[in-house]
């Protein structure tokens, strides 16, 4: 300390208030913990002697000792010498990238030092008296929600981006600034992408095709053939009902549909309502039987087919599996095979949203919409964002507020900024059954639409994908559904995350996917001994697919049949209603 004085005491009180905000940020989270309810959260109180320990103490000065090399470092740098410490950004953190942080021995200082305090807050966390594990990832949730939103980036006086590009504009960028902000509280959102650039129905989801069914919750798209033959047992795909279904068919270059289509199926694909306040009194059964059930019927009449192929993405894949176990229960079996992405049947590990799920909140959502109304669009969007705030938040309070930037055209964006909401009766179903209880793993354990199901008597052929860095579908629980189904599996693990994973066109032929024929060994002794391939999925699931066609015939002239005839042109009216 004596040798940081003497050097240049003009730093040193900048040396202090790091100190100071190091423990501040740890003086602050702990604050915020207690005025969190105990019941709900799980959180240790901070009345506990939780910081007095020797553990603590021993982080504590550790802490210290790190600050002042990093003190001595900076000194060292700004007289022209070689700094023997640093501290770095974990991998993938973009925050500080631009070459203004480390320019100005300042700025470097800011970054570094606040990459230190937050090393400091989550080693702090796990010396806590916790109560169980899930209480620990909780604290690990909240404070790196609790550090993220501090990042010196997410400031005016402590981003050199912001203060360099304001003087260069001569004040512009903060008018710009200012005005995105009024912009985006008006819409109630952050705005991630230019939303003026695109259009469902003209740039997103454009393969062709015509609504040919529709009832009060989906509509039934036939899409049209590109192909002189296709195969004699059409495609049923179910998407997920939380957002809309063109995540899978977005522009022609990179649609998971007209892929499908291309590769000579006759593709129906179900579009979900986005439900309305007169529609709050939906359940878990009014899906499954209004949805896939009533789809199956209707796609077995037009194609004159007993059995059918089937695929599910995400939720649309834990409906479309209940679905085709309320069938089976009832004596049917109209799937040739399953195809499930990134699904969830066994819910043992979900991953961080488990945590906005336990006895507390769902009792305070049952109370409040259990029986009708509506879980909001805005709330599950929030909820999504917050697993990957620096990504999804952040990222966006800097570009449009600070910098004044207009976000770019994107089409992945602009469907994650068009949410959906869901009726009070089925998520709070959903989460109460599966999240919380996971009862859809136990033969028998639920009743739907008036039978009890049992996972075990769906012995169809299935091909499960999952993707090795969702943050919404562990891959490890994805590949516990091997356990409960009983036909004849084939897994595959994808590169990237839950939508990139999925979305990954054959054409450009990225990343890389993992197969292993030996399901009977647990999931990372599944991994070890895989074998890795690179360029997209799209292209293993489509050979996978095509032994399961029935043979060939000639493509349909036209949608639909004499009952069943064109209503309008997809995508349908259903997809184009927003949440407001």
């Amino acid at each position: 300390m004596s040798q940081a004085e003497g050097s240049n005491d003009a730093l040193h009180p900048m040396f202090q208030h790091f100190i100071q905000a190091g423990q501040s940020m740890a003086q602050g989270f702990m604050s915020m913990l207690g005025k969190m309810p105990r019941q709900e959260a799980s959180f240790p109180s901070p009345a506990q002697p939780a910081l007095q320990t020797e553990e603590w103490k021993a982080l504590q000065q550790e802490f210290m000792s790190q600050q002042a090399r990093l003190w001595q470092s900076m000194l060292a740098r700004s007289q022209g010498r070689q700094a023997d410490f640093e501290v770095l950004p974990e991998p993938g953190d973009r925050r500080f990238a631009a070459p203004e942080w480390s320019e100005s021995p300042v700025f470097d200082f800011i970054r570094q030092s606040y990459l230190l305090n937050v090393r400091y807050l989550k080693k702090m966390v796990e010396t806590l008296p916790v109560e169980d594990e899930r209480a620990r990832e909780k604290l690990r949730f909240a404070a790196r929600q609790y550090a993220d939103a501090l990042a010196p980036s997410n400031f005016a006086a402590t981003n050199p981006e912001f203060i360099k590009l304001a003087v260069e504009t001569k004040g512009k960028s903060i008018t710009d600034g200012i005005n995105n902000l009024i912009e985006d509280l008006k819409k109630g959102r952050i705005s991630m992408t230019d939303e003026s650039v695109f259009e469902v129905g003209r740039n997103l989801a454009s393969t062709e095709g015509a609504v040919i069914f529709e009832n009060e919750l989906i509509q039934l798209i036939q899409y049209r053939p590109l192909t002189q033959k296709v195969a004699k047992r059409p495609l049923l795909v179910v998407p997920p009902c939380i957002n809309k279904f063109y995540i899978m068919d977005l522009q022609p270059e990179n649609s998971l549909i007209r892929f499908m289509v291309e590769q000579g199926h006759t593709v129906f694909l179900v579009s979900w309502r986005n439900p309305k306040a007169e529609q709050g009194h939906w359940g878990w059964d009014d899906y499954l039987q209004q949805g896939p059930i009533t789809a199956i019927r209707v796609v077995q009449e037009i194609s004159r087919q007993k059995e059918i192929n089937t695929l599910g993405f995400c939720v649309g894949g834990t409906l479309l599996t209940s679905a085709l176990a309320v069938l089976a229960a009832r004596g049917e079996k109209p799937a040739a095979s399953l195809t499930l992405l990134t699904t969830l049947l066994d819910f043992s590990d979900t991953g961080e949203i488990g945590l906005f799920i336990d006895e507390q909140s769902l009792a305070a959502r049952e109370a409040t919409i259990g029986k009708g109304g509506l879980l909001q669009a805005r709330e599950l969007q929030n909820t999504f964002s917050a697993l990957r705030p620096n990504d999804l938040i952040w990222n966006y309070v800097t570009s449009n507020y600070l910098k004044g930037q207009k976000p770019q055209p994107f089409d992945l964006l602009y469907w994650n900024s068009d949410s959906t909401n869901l009726p009070g009766p089925f998520a709070c179903w959903y989460m109460r059954n599966l999240y919380h209880d996971n009862s859809l793993r136990i033969p028998g354990k639920l009743e739907m639409c008036g039978v009890r199901v049992d996972l075990g008597q769906l012995d169809m052929p299935v091909y499960l994908l999952a993707t090795r860095e969702d943050h919404i579908v562990p891959w490890h629980s994805a590949y516990l559904s091997t356990r409960l189904l009983s036909g004849n599996i084939r897994f595959v693990l994808g590169a990237s995350g839950h939508i990139a994973g999925v979305i990954n066109p054959a054409s450009k032929n990225k990343r890389s996917y993992w197969v292993n024929e030996d399901l009977k060994s647990d999931a990372e002794s599944w991994l070890a001994a895989a074998e890795e391939k690179k360029g997209s999925w799209w292209n293993d699931w489509a050979l996978w697919l095509k032994a399961h066609g029935g043979g060939e015939k000639a493509a349909p002239r036209n949608p639909g049949n004499a009952r069943y005839k064109p209503i309008e042109p997809a995508p349908g009216r259903y997809v184009k209603e927003r949440a407001v």
